[in-house]
Order: structure tokens, then sequence, then C-alpha cells
């Protein structure tokens, strides 16, 4: 049990420094020690100083998901970041506010269509910058992107060639892809990433090489071992019961866990602690939302705002005001609920990080 963790309100997010930095070493050890073929995606993260702990590790780029994740990246001191969304409308604009207040970091977005390359370009025409893209790539998952038919090549000329547009290569994100063996995923990765290269080869005498960032952490270690791709794994950093489940080669620890108090035993062999909905993802059926550690007989069998119910045979053994910890299934939303961690370094709490990233916006 860590030290001083009575001194710590509930319910927490309690974030292991010393494992946050093992899953970085591993991270980069996975990237075959190259730093510069990651691009994490800080999505899972949210926080200034654990980017800072990446860039002390020599990872200089960063992937975000909104503004402000590329905000807080830039303040660590991010060489590059890529906004792995489609910008529209007042975001574009936002985007120009980034440019110009941090021009030590590159900043470039995704695209799939030409409407919005239009819009894009003819916003930085107007204050006289080049936008870089990527051109986002639809391998299967059909949540965003261009897909893989014949009017790709045409599509992809027409960026390469476009007023104010820098194309500095293709974004292929195939999060779909989770078999538990990993030599179904790599199989299946491979064969969305042929298509890919079909069109690319037949291209390259137009428009040249292009940087292709692939993958999330499922399809992490699936493109590790091709050297020409720039990776872009996130949940590894801190992990989570999900993940750890499924991709048993990818041998992260858990770095961030949620503590709770039991704040009743409202009959026998129930207890309820202080973890409601705002305390752990909730996307989940009520069995895929949190592992107990070191507790294997409790279930979470219900929950609402401010509590959660469980059920245990052993309820003799537990009092209120015992202090448990718990693995989250999914652990991206799970920090986004939280205003601030709780740091533990060598097995004491030492103070708080903030989640900027949880905000939907800092400055900009």
């Amino acid at each position: 049990m860590i030290k001083n963790i009575n001194n710590i309100d509930s319910p927490s997010l309690l974030l292991f420094k010393d494992k946050v930095e093992n899953n970085i070493d591993k991270m980069i050890a996975i990237a075959g020690g190259d730093t510069n073929r990651l691009i994490p995606h800080i999505k899972t993260n949210k926080m200034e100083n654990v980017v800072r702990m990446m860039i002390e590790k020599g990872i200089k780029q960063f992937k975000s998901a909104t503004i402000a994740e590329a905000e807080l990246a830039a303040m660590a001191g991010a060489e590059k970041v890529i906004i792995a969304h489609q910008l529209l409308g007042p975001k574009i604009y936002r985007l120009l506010d980034l440019i110009e207040k941090y021009p030590n970091t590159r900043f470039a977005s995704l695209v799939d269509c030409n409407a919005v390359l239009d819009e894009i370009s003819n916003k930085f025409e107007a204050k006289n910058l080049t936008a870089e893209i990527y051109y986002d790539i639809n391998n299967g998952m059909d949540r965003s992107g261009h897909e893989i038919d014949g009017q790709l090549a045409e599509d992809l000329k027409n960026a390469f060639t476009k007023s104010h547009i820098k194309l500095s290569g293709l974004h292929v994100y195939d999060g779909h892809i989770r078999d538990d063996a990993f030599s179904e995923r790599k199989e299946k990765v491979e064969a969305g990433m042929r298509k890919v290269y079909e069109i690319l080869d037949k291209l390259k005498p137009e428009i040249g090489e292009l940087e292709i960032i692939v993958g999330g952490t499922p399809a992490f270690t699936s493109h590790a071992s091709e050297m020409s791709r720039t990776l872009s794994p996130g949940t590894c950093v801190l992990w989570d019961w999900g993940y750890g489940d499924k991709f048993v080669e990818q041998n992260f620890e858990f770095a961030a866990l949620v503590m709770m108090r039991i704040i009743s035993k409202p009959k026998a062999g129930i207890i309820t602690v202080d973890m409601g909905h705002k305390a752990v993802a909730s996307e989940n059926p009520i069995d895929k939302r949190i592992r107990f550690l070191d507790n294997p007989d409790l279930k979470l069998i219900s929950q609402s705002e401010e509590h959660g119910v469980i059920e245990t045979e052993n309820w003799n053994n537990y009092k209120v005001g015992d202090i448990l910890l718990g693995i989250p299934y999914h652990i991206c939303p799970t920090v986004n609920l939280y205003h601030e961690a709780q740091v533990i370094k060598n097995n004491e709490w030492v103070g708080t990080w903030k989640i900027e990233g949880r905000n939907r916006k800092i400055t900009v």
C-alpha cells in the first residue's frame, strides 16, 4: 500500500510515475530504440508533465485529438504536433492561432476530402501561410478517412499540388484490428497496408515519398517491424485492463489506477464505494469498467453518479473507510474525468499533476 495514501481524497486517479517511465522506455524499445519513429498519441494521458517525460526520453513529435491537447504538447516543448482530426469551421482559425502563439512547434491536421482541403487552403492563404496536412485513409475502421478506391490517387495528387497546402504524408489508423493472437493481427494489418502501398507506388513518380503514420496501441507491435512506418501508440504509456488482457505481447505496466473508499455496507454481501459514473469510464457494460486490484472477490454490479455498488462473498472482510484500488478497463476516458492526477513515486504520494487536455480549450 502507498505510504501516505490516507491523505489522498477519493475518488482519485493515481499516476505511478516510475511505471509511466518504464512504459515509455518499453515503447521506445519496441520502436527499435529510434524515437524519431514515434509520434505518441496524447489523448490517453492528456498531461503536459507526461508529455515532458516523453520529450526527456527523446520523443519530440506527438498526435492529439483536440486543439487543447495540441496546445499542451506545445506548452511542453513538442517540436511537432499532428491533430488527428479533420478540422472544420472555427477549429481552422484556432489552428492558425496555435501556429501564431507557438512558433517553435510545427502543427499539422488531417484531411480526407476536397471540400475541407479547399477550406483550409483558403483560410491559410488569407494569412499568407501554408497548412501542413496528412491525408486520412479509411483502412477498414469506417470512422473517418478517404476510402482506398480509384479516386484516392487523384485526390492525393490534388492535395500535393494545392496552393497553401503541404502534403506531408498519410495517416492510416487501423484501431478496428484487435485480434487476440498477434499473428492474426499482423496478417490483417499487412493486408490493409498492401492496398495503401499499391496507390503510393503508382504516385511516387509524381509526388515522391510520403511519410506513413500508422496504428495506435492495438497495432503497435504489428507495425513496429516495418521500419519505414511512423508509429503512434498512446494507451501504452498508462495501459489498462482492456488492452492488457488482449495484447499480451505488449508487456506494459498499469501506471494509472482509480482509488476509492468504502462508504457503506447497506446489507450482507453488498458494499458501496465512492466510485460512480464520474470516477471511471462507463461506456462499457458494468462488468467491463474496473478490475479491483488484489480483491478478485469484488464484483461491480451497479453505478450511479457518485456511488458504485459491489457484490462480495467476503463481506465481513471489509469495513467502511477501507481504501480500494482498481484498474480501469478503458483508461483514456477515465483520465478525462479528472482535473488532476495524484502522483505516486517510490510508493509515496508526492503531489498532483494537472490534466490540462481534459478541457476543450486552454488558451486558443
